[in-house]
């Protein structure tokens, strides 16, 4: 094996090389990113007349057969691909005559230098060849413009070239001079190497650039060694020790600060290329300074550290909880502080707030997925109410308390019925551990190491009533200690925290009241009410929940706002929301942090449409030109408008069917962002607010709250799976699989029903290593229970998900409900039967 550095054109030069994709290689996957962004580059080698640039390595393997020369490509397939499709819409715009280069030799000389062997047959003259299908299209390129395969990569690439080059920002000769600047690593195997092995070693064991490494690289790079040198001492090196070494998710909040969007964390480089390269700046040290900045709060929110104490305690406990959706929002809220824009206390307050607001909705069991949109936007959102930081503290209040839906503050009604009829012992560990240590300190100084204590096993969290009843703990309660049990066994009214030895669990209340380290001598302050009772029956579970519900209150208060808007303010729904949209008016809407203004809900689609196709036209394309109508969307693009007035154009040749409802149309975007890898959160629709519209959200909860109080008991009557489950407001249930971080979710919306195994453990990583398991296992599993379940792995996303699904069934439709229900019982039972042992292998392995 040998290395050595080349120019790319000079390495592709030769009528007699062939270049031979192996047919191990994934097919050629380049997105309209890509190549936007190596077209920038070599825009950018004329403007700023540079005398190369590095694009990588190729790996190959050679070999002469005759009068040829054969390279294997065993990594590099993209690059080289690429760049023969820009050489080809190069010389097709000069032989139709779109655009005179001013050396008249330059069609000749791309086509014959690098695109084939003129003196081959047809069929063998062109010099790249790719695995099977992506060859046909790379061959139909060169062909009549009316076979092309138009849901290729290949040719929804070679159409972005062809028509980016005829905009002239240089000139076709200046492009075919930058080309010649690309410098590659020729890195050429020995005959006796096994190109397999080696392509398996670069895909699966090199350790690859990690995004904050490739950030120093584009930062650094190019500049002379001593400047080099002074930049990294007196920037870059602080900026990695702020951030513990973790650039790259600094940066991913950094760039969600700045851009008001959150990149996925596979593309912070290229999002960070892409702010700088907007904001032009004139020196790389004005940037460095920023980015140093924002990194010393970065510090604070990671290591409890800043100048205040007590906003430090609250960062303590925000990152014991594992809060981090926050720290785009909280290092401003620092910014503000540090320059004097709000007061200590206002910015303390903040905090405990911004605590208070995470600690209820987890409580009310609020899905999380909201609150990264909610945090992105919501310094933007304060900013925007009147063009100030004026009266800040309580324009921040007034924006949380007009959340609404899954973004909303839960009001003290629903919070102390949701923290009274909690699994609070079914709760996330960090959570629980969270809740018992702010009810022991809350408002001492004299606090205890409650963190410490647990964790170590000096405490723990302890029945008062036993989870298994004894003689005696039956005859304490009476007749109906079954109900009793059942109701209050897991609830905070029965959950303490000892130091006594958990072998004594079982014992009568008496008996732990009185015994060493009971509840009579408990140092813990929680205990000292239970030192003073005499019995444990429901009249002392009462007492002590109605006790806790107003020490909830006082530790995790409500807010007011006194700030009242001069102009209406919109209300704000993201399309990962379980939000009826149908009556609703829609002003505008917000895609990936760009606002843009709409007249009707139609306009948003075929906006939003139209935007995800520039960014990636393979998707759509392919469903367009895609003739069976069984595969899933199709039927809704069309590449033709036909004779219907409800096709609407999403560009000249891809057509979409808006002969469908507000939800209707809300529900295929949905599908849609899947598709193309997206967020859904990252879609908000700014609607006009009114009381009707306020009605119908109240009106939603309650219809979910009646369904899953017609549903749990039927439920509880098959399966002890959600034998602790109360009813909820969401359009989902939870119950406990028996494993951290893995649950069983019965969904119920508006147009389906779902049951769903969620693998949601705390490492993306080892969420992705479960599914992989199991999916390896797909076919036994689904032969095992007689039926197809969609496997959907969120490869950018931290849970991945199994389920089964009804559709035509609505929530709202009372008449559905019998139809629903069994669905979810017969499913949760199948679900767990078929999981739980393949689960268990895989843990105990």
């Amino acid at each position: 094996m040998k290395g050595t550095e080349e120019k790319l054109l000079i390495y592709m030069e030769g009528a007699r090389k062939r270049f031979i994709i192996p047919v191990y290689q994934r097919n050629y996957d380049w997105k309209n990113e890509h190549c936007k962004q190596l077209y920038n580059d070599l825009v950018k080698i004329v403007k700023q007349k540079r005398h190369s640039h590095f694009f990588g390595s190729i790996v190959s393997v050679s070999d002469t057969f005759g009068k040829q020369s054969e390279y294997l490509i065993i990594d590099g397939q993209q690059r080289l691909t690429t760049v023969s499709l820009i050489l080809l819409a190069m010389y097709k715009l000069i032989i139709t005559k779109t655009i005179i280069p001013h050396n008249k030799n330059l069609a000749s000389q791309i086509f014959e230098d690098f695109l084939v062997d003129k003196w081959e047959p047809e069929e063998t003259r062109i010099k790249l060849k790719p695995i099977k299908n992506d060859k046909t299209a790379f061959e139909k390129l060169f062909e009549n413009d009316d076979e092309l395969i138009i849901e290729s990569n290949l040719t929804i690439n070679f159409k972005y070239f062809y028509n980016r080059i005829q905009k002239e920002e240089i000139s076709i000769d200046e492009l075919y001079d930058a080309l010649f600047k690309l410098e590659i690593i020729n890195i050429l195997l020995n005959k006796d190497d096994n190109p397999q092995l080696i392509f398996e070693s670069l895909n699966s064991t090199g350790l690859d650039l990690s995004e904050g490494d490739k950030i120093r690289n584009y930062i650094l790079m190019g500049l002379p060694s001593r400047q080099q040198n002074k930049l990294y001492e007196k920037y870059w090196n602080k900026i990695e020790i702020n951030t513990s070494y973790d650039v790259s998710s600094f940066i991913r909040d950094y760039l969600s600060v700045k851009q008001q969007a959150t990149p996925a964390f596979r593309n912070v480089y290229f999002k960070f290329k892409e702010y700088v390269e907007s904001k032009q700046f004139e020196e790389i040290e004005d940037l460095l300074i920023d980015i140093l900045d924002y990194s010393k709060k970065y510090q604070y929110l990671l290591k409890a550290n800043s100048p205040s104490s007590k906003i430090n305690n609250c960062i303590f406990r925000l990152n014991k909880i594992k809060t981090t959706v926050t720290r785009p929002f909280l290092m401003e809220i620092l910014r503000m502080l540090e320059s004097n824009k709000i007061e200590e206390q206002e910015a303390l307050n903040i905090f405990i707030i911004v605590e208070n607001y995470i600690f209820r909705r987890s409580i009310c069991d609020i899905p999380t997925n909201a609150l990264n949109k909610i945090f992105l936007l919501l310094h933007r959102e304060i900013l925007r109410l009147d063009s100030s930081d004026c009266n800040y503290f309580e324009k921040f209040k007034y924006v949380l308390l007009n959340k609404t839906g899954s973004g909303r503050y839960p009001n003290d009604s629903e919070f102390t019925i949701a923290f009274s009829e909690k699994n609070i012992y079914g709760m996330r560990g960090e959570n629980k551990i969270y809740l018992f240590e702010r009810l022991e300190n809350f408002g001492t100084i004299e606090t205890k190491d409650i963190w410490k204590h647990l964790d170590n096993g000096t405490y723990t969290i302890e029945h008062i009533m036993p989870q298994t009843l004894t003689n005696s703990w039956i005859n304490e309660l009476g007749d109906d200690y079954e109900r009793i049990h059942s109701i209050w066994l897991h609830r905070i009214a029965n959950l303490t925290l000892t130091a006594y030895n958990s072998k004594y669990s079982n014992k009568t209340f008496i008996e732990k009241r009185n015994m060493k380290n009971g509840f009579i001598e408990s140092g813990l302050r929680i205990n000292q009410w239970l030192g003073n009772k005499d019995k444990w029956t429901e009249e002392e579970l009462e007492e002590r929940d109605s006790l806790l519900q107003n020490k909830a209150i006082e530790l995790w208060p409500y807010i007011k706002s006194s700030f009242e808007p001069q102009k209406k303010v919109l209300e704000t729904v993201s399309l990962d929301e379980d939000v009826v949209l149908t009556s609703r008016k829609i002003t505008k809407f917000s895609l990936f942090g760009e606002d843009h203004t709409v007249s009707s809900w139609t306009d948003m689609y075929i906006t939003v449409l139209s935007l995800l196709h520039e960014e990636d036209k393979s998707v759509i394309t392919k469903l367009a030109v895609c003739e069976d109508q069984t595969v899933d969307l199709s039927i809704h693009f069309s590449t033709s408008s036909s004779e219907y007035n409800a096709y609407k154009t999403i560009n000249s040749s891809i057509f979409v069917w808006t002969g469908t409802d507000t939800q209707y149309k809300i529900n295929i975007l949905k599908k849609i962002f899947v598709l193309f890898d997206k967020e859904p959160s990252d879609l908000i629709f700014y609607l006009n607010n009114s009381n009707q519209e306020k009605n119908n959200i109240d009106n939603r909860f309650e219809i979910r709250k009646k369904y899953w109080s017609y549903l749990i008991p039927k439920l509880k009557e098959k399966t002890e799976l959600f034998a602790n489950i109360n009813p909820s407001q969401e359009n989902w249930i939870s119950s406990y699989f028996g494993i951290s971080g893995i649950s069983i979710n019965c969904v119920a919306n508006y147009d389906s029903a779902r049951v769903e195994l969620y693998i949601a453990k705390a490492k993306l990583e080892e969420n992705k290593q479960i599914f992989d398991f199991l999916y390896s296992k797909k076919e036994e599993i689904e032969n095992k229970n007689g039926e197809m379940y969609s496997w959907y792995r969120g490869d950018n996303l931290k849970s991945s998900k199994i389920y089964a699904e009804i559709k035509g069934v609505n929530i709202s439709n009372e008449q559905d409900w019998i139809k629903m229900s069994n669905f979810h019982i017969n499913e949760c039972i199948k679900i767990y039967l078929v999981f739980k042992d393949y689960l268990s292998d895989y843990f105990s392995k």
